[in-house]
């Protein structure tokens, strides 16, 4: 039998998709279903891999719709491989930081209508946001320490899609960081658990 639903980790900037990998090996059991991927993203950054560029003004809008282009062919060439082309209602998005930013500009754009977002420590570029992909449950999750992406920025992203029509929740965590936490990671995953088909 064909696997259920796909989860897609987005990885941070000068990262790799392999160290989110450790997480699909934690939630596995509780998703016997479900299959993991971790793409690298398509820019090359001294450390790894990015999603865009940082230099100069990290969120200038052509530089975000430059990135959608290749975020885009990169998932749906992902999508199609994994055998889920006709079902992005059963895709997940978990992006962290840089990731999350990609994450939530897709769904936000309304170009992606997954099953369901988890964006650890992100934000949403400044945008009008589509109701298209309402029906997509959204989970933030960022730390009170964040000093890398403040946590307001998680806070105004759940304002701007709940306006939006979007059912968010949102949750953010006493005495962390830019990180994922290991609260944050079970929090994500009863979220999944409880949205993905």
């Amino acid at each position: 039998m064909p696997d259920k639903s796909l989860i897609i980790f987005l990885h941070g900037i000068g990262a790799t998709g392999a160290q989110l990998m450790p997480l699909a090996s934690s939630w596995s059991n509780n998703l016997p279903e479900t299959r993991f991927i971790a793409p690298d993203a398509p820019m090359h950054h001294r450390y790894g891999h990015q999603w865009f560029s940082t230099e100069g003004n990290p969120l200038d809008p052509a530089r975000i719709l430059a990135a959608r282009q290749a975020f885009d062919e990169l998932i749906t060439d992902a999508v199609r491989r994994e055998g889920f082309a006709d079902a992005q209602n059963r895709i997940a998005f978990v992006g962290v930081s840089q990731g999350a930013i990609m994450a939530l500009d897709a769904v936000a754009s309304g170009r992606w209508k997954v099953g369901a977002l988890v964006a650890f420590s992100g934000l949403l570029p400044p945008q009008p946001v589509s109701p298209a992909s309402k029906g997509t449950p959204v989970l933030l999750v960022h730390g009170e320490n964040d000093t890398t992406i403040p946590p307001m920025a998680s806070r105004r992203a759940a304002a701007q899609l709940g306006s939006a029509g979007f059912k968010v929740e949102l949750d953010v965590e006493r005495g962390t960081g830019h990180t994922i936490s290991s609260t944050g990671a079970q929090k994500a995953l009863s979220f999944l658990k409880r949205t993905l088909p």
